[in-house]
């Protein structure tokens, strides 16, 4: 594995499970060394156990000469973050191949999220290494279990790299998931496709929520009726505050980028963004609602990671409530199981809680951001709401009890409900 982030060692972690010898490669020194002792960086269910009990069969190191000495397929797996024109920054990947000098017997097996061409364009300068598309579709929170059950392994080789992508697919055959064996750029679109699909459908629910808050319908149970047509299917179709994360935000902004590159304009995806970013301001207007000026308000922001189970707050929808509450004069305090600490630079003046009913003591209003189970648990009847000042809930994923907390006394906005 060449990247030792999410990807890099789930991805290292779950082939040692099946038995491999992985050899990983990172180029920070600390976070190798870190490794080496078992200790992982980032809040992944399962991961530190598996790495745990893996030990013998991860070797986690700086030196690329060891990499290539003991290995033949080296999985790529460093970021592709956006520049500033929205195209992706494929330094890394630059970086990777510039270390692999002249070799002409291994094989770059690319994880990383990197545009439609991007394989044919490395083989036309790179003649004799071996490439294969091998996308990664883990899902933070249930990165283990996603990539030990996966609903399909996608492997896509050009001429003259059958023979490695053969090796690729061997090494998933024990998972007993369809193998989808395609040419590179295909693959490479089949990544990109999927997760904008996926944020497509998203931001498709919250404007059927946002029509049924204007006619009286409930999108949860318009939802639950459409999932059981099984040609939609239930999935993706929890209305909400927006997506957010590391890919969906950056895959759909990169596909989009490259049909204007090609000389399309992907009409569906400008909309998909443009939902997806009001979708996060709508919360205020909940808000003024029911405390009109927001200015001096206590708001209390339950949840920062931008789902649960992860603490990762890229592009999460809690870092632009709280920046648009505080440009409205409101007090911001923060909670969160496991986000809190890495999200604390990016919250501007909020306030960071030790615990939810820290959070929201002397609130004002409380806001779900994110569906940690401990709040739903919380006792809103009792303590929660002899704490608040006043009892106003913003339930941006529509995931405590409605009919309980309004029994209680609270004013409860949903999402499209």
């Amino acid at each position: 594995m060449i990247g030792v982030g999410w990807v890099g060692l789930c991805t290292a972690a779950c082939f040692a499970e099946l038995g491999h010898e992985v050899y990983a490669r990172d180029i920070l020194a600390d976070k190798v060394e870190s490794l080496t002792r078992g200790e992982v960086p980032m809040h992944e269910p399962g991961l530190p156990e598996l790495v745990e009990r893996n030990a013998g069969r991860l070797t986690f190191t700086t030196d690329m000469g060891e990499v290539l000495e003991r290995a033949e397929l080296l999985f790529c797996c460093v970021d592709t973050p956006p520049t500033y024109s929205g195209d992706a920054d494929l330094s890394r990947v630059e970086a990777v191949l510039g270390a692999l000098g002249d070799s002409t017997h291994h094989a770059i097996v690319m994880k990383s999220t990197v545009p439609v061409g991007t394989g044919i364009s490395i083989g036309r300068r790179r003649e004799g290494l071996g490439y294969v598309a091998n996308p990664e579709f883990l899902k933070e929170g249930t990165a283990v279990e996603d990539f030990m059950n996966p609903d399909r392994v996608v492997v896509g080789a050009n001429d003259g790299s059958g023979a490695f992508a053969d090796r690729v697919a061997a090494l998933y055959e024990p998972l007993g998931a369809p193998i989808v064996r395609t040419d590179v750029a295909s693959a490479e679109m089949i990544k990109l496709a999927s997760n904008a699909f996926l944020a497509t459908k998203i931001s498709f629910i919250n404007e059927i929520a946002n029509v049924s808050e204007e006619l009286g319908a409930d999108v949860k149970e318009v939802a639950r009726g459409m999932g059981l047509d099984e040609r939609i299917g239930g999935k993706f179709l929890q209305a909400g505050i927006g997506y957010g994360g590391s890919c969906f935000p950056k895959d759909v902004s990169a596909l989009k980028q490259l049909a204007g590159n090609s000389g399309y304009h992907f009409q569906l995806l400008t909309a998909v963004i443009e939902v997806n970013e009001l979708q996060k301001r709508r919360t205020i207007g909940k808000l003024q609602k029911h405390l009109g000026p927001l200015v001096n308000r206590e708001v209390a922001l339950l949840g920062v990671a931008f789902k649960p189970d992860t603490d990762d707050v890229r592009e999460a929808a809690s870092l632009v409530l709280a920046a648009r509450l505080q440009g409205e004069g409101a007090n911001v305090r923060v909670y969160d199981p496991v986000a809190a600490t890495n999200a604390s630079e990016m919250l501007g003046g909020a306030r960071i809680c030790g615990s939810a009913l820290e959070a929201l003591d002397g609130a004002h209003a409380a806001v779900l951001v994110t569906e940690w189970p401990e709040f739903a648990e919380l006792d809103w009847a009792g303590e929660v709401g002899a704490r608040m000042a006043t009892p106003v809930v913003v339930d941006g994923r529509n995931f405590l009890d409605r009919d309980a907390l309004r029994a209680a006394g609270f004013a409860y906005e949903g999402i499209g409900r």
